[in-house]
């Protein structure tokens, strides 16, 4: 199976319904600036954010922005990085898991309804399943599969090996396939909101 290929209109729009029927929130827009757009709209000043590691986030433009400041939000990656006390530091990971919004991306989205994620760390897994009260998901097209069955050899034999050899690439020696979540359904009586933005662009693995 091609796993770089944009979807079709027809897998886009069983992709939206099923993820819909599951209780997360999807729409797709044709280009990165399109799904920045959203992001800053969304998003009210005075919120705190939270990201993980994200080749998605970093093409679109988002993490440019939010280094810039112009936002108005409480940018928590940027707090923990500036504080060198480890103890201090610490904490503030902890407390971060609880961030108004959590950004990042899916490694795969099937057209039956389920999001797909794998970690080294699990550092961004609480957010995805918990503990933020909003997370948004910008995702190529690219990565829709027709199961979630697809999904998971998705992540293992075509993103973890890409992922594996950046990692080599920039000295860190690797990565591991520690942990995956799969998100299946999103239950309305917690008051979470999923928003996946769909992109019809080559982004990210």
């Amino acid at each position: 199976m091609a796993y770089d290929t944009l979807a079709t209109k027809e897998s886009i729009k069983k992709t939206i319904a099923s993820l819909g029927e599951h209780g997360f929130t999807a729409e797709v827009v044709s280009n990165k600036e399109d799904a920045l757009s959203i992001i800053k709209n969304t998003i009210p000043r005075g919120a705190s954010v939270m990201n993980g590691a994200s080749k998605t986030l970093d093409e679109i433009g988002y993490i440019e922005y939010l280094k810039s400041g112009a936002h108005g939000w409480i940018n928590n990656h940027e707090t923990i990085l500036k504080e060198t006390d480890p103890v201090k530091q610490g904490l503030l990971r902890k407390y971060s898991v609880v961030s108004d919004y959590y950004l990042g991306s899916a490694h795969a989205a099937s057209e039956t309804g389920e999001l797909v994620f794998g970690s080294n760390s699990g550092s961004q897994l609480p957010h995805l399943a918990f503990t933020s009260p909003n997370a948004i998901l910008v995702v190529s097209t690219k990565k829709i599969v027709p199961t979630l069955e697809a999904g998971l050899a998705r992540l293992r034999e075509y993103v973890y090996p890409l992922e594996d050899q950046r990692a080599k690439d920039i000295g860190w020696g690797g990565t591991m396939l520690s942990k995956i979540l799969i998100l299946n359904r999103e239950n309305p009586k917690m008051g979470r909101k999923v928003h996946v933005i769909l992109v019809e662009e080559e982004l990210g693995f």
